[in-house]
């Protein structure tokens, strides 16, 4: 680790050259702004991130990137590219699912109002990169704060609706079979548990805390903490109480998308169509949040690279690069959702590669580096053993994954219109 009397490798002079910063990673932000993007972006274990973030900050070295701080506290400059590369694996990832989920949301809606319709799921993706690009537009992370609050709020009314609707079909007297058991062979076992392990990784994951943490006004400490109260409440509240409904109600062949259980293929909704029409908007508009927190490390190494820190950020110069590059960037993801839609897959393989290093190690090793603690403390064992079990769990998680991904290579086409889980 850097020490505090020397020179930082990040200079705080830096920022008036560098327009990302400037622009789209700005910080302007209340504490309450930091936990709805949190609660939006949902922070796992990278709060280990948080005291090295600080203690950065109070030697006189903010950072406002994640690459950043890795490279400072590891000396390393390779560290740098190797946040950087990891960083936009998850990002796009992300994208890629959310913009695919939400595709998949219009296409169960246009299913139940239009059952004998001819659209297919790649124009509904379609449709949700034309919306994502018009979106992508919003110049800067502060910007999509009162988004992210409509977003926890979307979250809370998607959970109560959910919940409320596997309670419904879980005691109707259509309720379907439940089935507990597992898979009979114990290899499948052994790979489904690890693949669950990497989407479990990709949901609670989190790896753009700096960048959140740029957002506020400094000095940012004790502010985060605030946000990630609200964020961990808020996730609490919803991610756990849909799981278990949802798994008590359909048991282990309860879909990666609830809402495709609650209205199956066949035969009628097993909830109110209403209720469950609600919620898939909730889920939709809340997508588009998500893909919307998770490009903005994207946005913000293009806004490095291609703008003009001097010029006005919605001068020409800067806005005819920011409309052009961002636009890219969203098709990009809108194609590779409708070419290969994988959601349960992809979030798989996004959690192996990219969310478990970034979330179970390096925040880990971030810790020691930083406080040194004695190897005689309980501290540095407990992180050490993490650091170890973690990086197994993501070599295996990584193999896992992909080979369900060659095996679900089988159940699909280039461009299907059948998500597969």
């Amino acid at each position: 680790m850097a020490d505090p009397s020397e020179r930082d490798p990040f200079p705080e002079s830096r920022l008036e050259s560098d327009a990302g910063a400037t622009f789209v990673l700005k910080s302007k932000g209340k504490w309450w702004h930091a936990g709805f993007h949190l609660t939006t972006a949902i922070v796992g274990p990278t709060i280990l991130t948080l005291p090295v973030l600080e203690h950065c900050e109070k030697a006189g070295r903010r950072h406002i990137r994640f690459r950043e701080l890795a490279a400072d506290v590891l000396g390393s400059g390779g560290m740098f590219y190797f946040v950087i590369f990891i960083q936009t694996a998850i990002n796009t990832g992300v994208g890629i699912g959310a913009i695919l989920l939400a595709g998949e949301c219009l296409k169960i809606m246009y299913e139940n109002l239009s059952p004998n319709g001819s659209l297919k799921l790649y124009q509904f993706i379609a449709m949700v990169t034309v919306v994502m690009i018009f979106l992508s537009q919003l110049p800067s992370f502060h910007s999509l704060r009162h988004i992210n609050f409509a977003s926890l709020l979307l979250c809370l009314g998607y959970s109560f609706l959910v919940v409320g609707a596997c309670i419904y079909a879980g005691l109707s007297k259509s309720a379907p079979h439940k089935d507990y058991s597992l898979e009979p062979s114990s290899s499948s076992r052994v790979f489904s548990a690890f693949t669950s392990i990497s989407i479990i990784a990709a949901i609670f994951g989190n790896g753009i805390l700096p960048e959140i943490q740029a957002t506020l006004a400094p000095p940012a400490t004790g502010k985060m903490v605030k946000g990630l109260l609200m964020c961990y409440t808020v996730a609490f509240l919803t991610f756990y109480s849909v799981a278990v409904s949802g798994y008590w109600a359909f048991g282990s062949k309860s879909n990666s998308n609830i809402l495709k259980s609650l209205m199956p293929d066949e035969g009628p909704a097993l909830a109110p169509t209403a209720v469950l029409g609600l919620a898939v908007v909730f889920v939709l508009l809340q997508l588009l949040a998500i893909a919307l927190v998770y490009s903005q490390v994207a946005y913000d190494i293009m806004e490095k690279q291609s703008a003009d820190v001097k010029q006005g950020m919605l001068s020409k110069r800067n806005l005819i690069p920011r409309i052009i590059l961002r636009t890219l960037y969203v098709m990009f993801c809108g194609f590779m959702a409708a070419m290969l839609p994988f959601f349960g897959d992809i979030s798989a393989v996004v959690g192996a590669i990219g969310f478990i290093p970034l979330d179970f190690i390096l925040p880990m090793l971030l810790y020691n580096m930083t406080y040194k603690p004695s190897r005689s403390t309980l501290t540095y064992w407990v992180n050490l053993s993490i650091i170890i079990v973690f990086t197994g769990v993501g070599i295996m998680g990584s193999f896992s994954s992909i080979r369900k991904l060659i095996l679900d290579a089988n159940q699909f086409k280039l461009f299907s219109s059948d998500v597969v889980d």
